[in-house]
């Protein structure tokens, strides 16, 4: 039995998609192998300078300790216990304003985006009842030290310069917060404190970081200012700003949050440490990473946190690897239209063909892939895309028959990759927008087709009863 010409081609088709469809796994993976890169180069940045800072304070600390008497059986001496434990003051009111400053460090190809910033804390304590100790044991001694006022950081190696001040007067700053359940910050001892009478604290830090920074509202009423001359901020953690502008100048943002709508003080009364800032999910993160904090952390065993983020909107490879996923939609909308010029012309088209224009179409994103690394991705994108559409356009002049039909081919290929871009660029309305064309594009083969005669096509003609 003699195979059908047309059924043929088909299936020597198919089998050229799938090997095209390898082409493009093998693309989207060096995608993802150069994301993971970049994933170290941030990595090697954190470990070099300073990672994500999240930080708790200033607070007030006492560590105590209780002894009593345990009466001994049978005429036995009595022998003595004792229990250590840690008493903390938490703000009633606590202000925070500083600024942000944007710096890009490089480790070879990979940008990776750190900050230095200039934090004021103001703290006030309405009395400092949180600091007396209460016996459990009746009969008990109670030894307390000294009141400490510390503030509890997530990295110290990003400390620049730390300044803790009392009614304006500086006080000596210690490495380390002294509590145990913080073992990164700093501390300065209090001398003669009145534990009935108000208290006001104030510090001031130089800080250096990376990508994110975070602020537990560990206090009756927190409120938080923060500007930064960086375009491109994600606000994450459990608080959303009450206010904040974003331009192409930088962004300023301001928090308020009550201990009403927070757990963060008895979290932290509680003994539960800093919290792991997330990322944004327009970072380049892998799709199975955490990328945003939920108000579940604290059951978690970590404090609630209010964040920012600087991150870069257009990552290369997160763009490339978005962009390679419509990779066989553009191969499969390209052969539809060659093959309808085909059936409505009568040229015929070898399957190498084919392959080799389905190869210009799959290569369009290695090459995008590539001078992303080192061009403003509009650049790089306009410079493949131009690249393919012209190598294109002179092929199908000599593959179709004539210079008009080439660059109407090439004038489609042009109009597919402008789609493309607004598809990348068009996140959040992709979907619509995808599926608006691929029916266009179906009525359009359905409205040229419409009159042909595909039973003589296929060469059988259908029977009737």
């Amino acid at each position: 039995m003699k195979l059908n010409p047309t059924f043929a081609k088909l299936a020597i088709l198919a089998v050229v998609t799938l090997l095209l469809c390898i082409v493009l796994a093998q693309i989207g993976g060096l995608a993802h192998e150069r994301q993971w890169r970049q994933r170290e180069a941030t990595q090697n940045v954190e470990q070099s300078l300073a990672g994500a800072q999240a930080l708790a304070g200033p607070l007030l600390a006492r560590a105590c300790k209780e002894s009593w008497a345990v009466p001994g059986a049978a005429g036995a001496k009595d022998s003595i216990e004792s229990r250590d434990f840690w008493l903390v003051a938490t703000p009633s009111r606590l202000e925070v304003t500083g600024g942000i400053s944007p710096e890009v460090r490089k480790r070879g190809l990979f940008k990776v985006n750190t900050y230095a910033s200039q934090l004021k804390l103001e703290a006030r304590w309405d009395n400092l009842a949180a600091l007396v100790p209460k016996a459990e044991h009746t009969g008990s001694r109670m030894a307390c030290g000294d009141v400490s006022a510390f503030l509890a950081l997530s990295d110290t190696r990003g400390i620049r310069t730390a300044e803790l001040l009392r009614d304006g007067q500086a006080l000596p700053v210690q490495p380390g917060t002294g509590h145990p359940a913080f073992p990164g910050g700093l501390r300065g001892v209090l001398s003669e404190v009145r534990l009935e009478d108000p208290l006001k604290l104030s510090v001031r830090l130089s800080l250096v970081g990376s990508q994110r920074l975070g602020i537990v509202p560990a206090a009756g009423d927190t409120q938080v200012s923060l500007q930064s001359s960086w375009p491109h901020p994600s606000f994450t953690g459990q608080f959303l700003p009450v206010e904040h502008q974003v331009g192409v100048s930088g962004f300023s943002a301001r928090w308020q949050v009550s201990s009403l709508a927070s757990t963060a003080v008895p979290d932290l009364l509680a003994g539960k440490g800093l919290p792991e800032l997330p990322r944004s999910p327009a970072g380049y993160a892998a799709a199975d990473e955490p990328i945003n904090a939920t108000p579940a952390a604290s059951a978690r065993g970590s404090l609630d946190v209010l964040a920012v983020e600087l991150i870069d909107p257009v990552n290369p490879y997160v763009m490339s690897d978005r962009a390679i996923k419509y990779g066989l939609m553009f191969i499969a909308l390209t052969f539809v239209t060659v093959g309808l010029t085909e059936l409505l012309t009568g040229r015929r088209v070898h399957p190498v063909q084919y392959l080799l224009v389905g190869l210009a179409l799959s290569l369009f994103f290695l090459l995008l892939l590539s001078l992303a690394e080192h061009l403003p991705f509009l650049v790089a994108y306009l410079i493949a895309a131009a690249a393919a559409a012209v190598v294109l356009t002179q092929y199908a002049a000599a593959m179709l028959g004539g210079w008009w039909r080439g660059g109407a081919f090439g004038g489609g290929i042009a109009l597919l990759y402008g789609a493309l871009y607004v598809l990348l660029s068009r996140e959040q309305t992709a979907l619509v927008i995808g599926a608006v064309m691929l029916f266009a594009v179906l009525a359009v083969v359905m409205t040229v087709t419409r009159r042909l005669d595909w039973y003589r096509l296929g060469g059988s003609t259908p029977t009737h009863e």
